[in-house]
């Protein structure tokens, strides 16, 4: 790792503070992998595979709540199953006394995170939670809590201890409960059989959903944008043609729109520098590529990507071509990047 860079105006550390040497980070960094272990090792599966069949054949909503880190968890814990399709929502303990209990029914759930199982606000949601006939399930790590008596359901997160020197930072703990409610998240992923397209369709502004939803035929150009013509054609007189476009390429195609071959801008240099003058009598179809690569309307654009970038060289734009090799578009690399692809 490299030095700071020397515009950086950074304070001088407090006299009181010690170094944190790279013996002492990595010491921290296996101890909380041996408390996750200890978690691996003794969970209670029986109790995970009952939860999350539990969620599974949820009808209502799956609601999660909890208080301080454990309340962000649940609020992050709901927002995974909301980005797979499910059902789901993060409810305050503070704002469900004061109204938003109203979101509650008796077809949802409602899983409550604590460490310790005794966290008050959580304790004073509970009965409010019964008379909407929820079904309430707590998500604890301390034995024999006040919660796991008034709830319907209990599930188990064994915690051997927090790896805050005091053993009160909540940091192991919420670690164990994100690995848990994401791995139940991605049990559910596989049981509901979301399709990657699924997927996609919920995270449509993203890189991944962009890659998984766009196809060939959402981002090629058609019709008046491209840059057609025949192969009879001189060159000379289809430069406006090859620049006005802004695809860097002429489509050689037939009478009935055949894709003949393709002719670049590196092409005209290279005709230009080898024939001098003599362009001024050369025709498209004697100097085209008549072996471009092509791609369908219904490849996706990611595909077109790839196959423009790979060997024996790259290539800025694929014409874009259905049964019998008649041509209906072009897709350009600029067009994909502008996409978000």
């Amino acid at each position: 790792m490299g030095s700071l860079p020397p515009f950086l105006d950074l304070p001088a550390p407090d006299a009181k503070f010690q170094q944190i040497d790279q013996t002492t980070l990595l010491d921290l960094f296996k101890s909380q992998q041996n408390h996750l272990n200890y978690f691996f090792q003794n969970l209670n599966l029986s109790q995970a595979l009952t939860f999350s069949q539990t969620l599974l054949n949820c009808n209502g909503t799956i609601f999660f709540s909890g208080v301080g880190k454990s309340g962000f968890v649940a609020n992050k814990i709901s927002q995974t199953l909301i980005s797979l399709g499910i059902r789901a929502g993060y409810l305050s303990p503070v704002d469900a006394l004061h109204g938003d209990i109203g979101a509650l029914s008796s077809s949802d759930i409602l899983v409550l995170f604590s460490k310790s199982g005794n966290t008050e606000e959580l304790l004073r949601l509970v009965p409010c939670a019964k008379a909407k006939g929820a079904y309430l399930v707590s998500v604890t790590s301390v034995e024999g809590n006040a919660l796991t008596a008034v709830c319907d359901m209990n599930v188990h997160l064994p915690l051997e201890r927090e790896l805050c020197p005091f053993d009160l930072a909540p940091v192991t703990s919420t670690a164990i409960q994100m690995v848990f409610g994401d791995t139940v998240a991605i049990a559910l992923m596989g049981a509901r059989n979301l399709s990657k397209e699924e997927y996609a369709a919920n995270h449509p502004a993203g890189r991944i959903g962009k890659s998984l939803i766009f196809k060939v035929k959402d981002v090629m150009k058609k019709q008046n944008e491209l840059p057609i013509c025949k192969e009879g054609d001189l060159i000379m007189d289809q430069l406006v043609e090859l620049t006005s476009k802004g695809c860097g390429c002429l489509l050689v195609i037939d009478e009935d729109s055949h894709l003949i071959g393709t002719f670049t801008d590196g092409d005209l240099r290279r005709t230009l520098k080898v024939s001098g003058e003599g362009i001024f009598k050369l025709t498209v179809g004697e100097m085209c590529n008549r072996n471009p690569r092509t791609i369908g309307p219904d490849a996706m654009g990611v595909e077109a990507m790839k196959k423009m970038e790979s060997p024996p060289s790259p290539v800025q734009f694929l014409p874009v071509i259905k049964d019998d090799n008649i041509l209906i578009g072009i897709v350009t690399l600029h067009g994909l990047v502008s996409a978000g692809l």
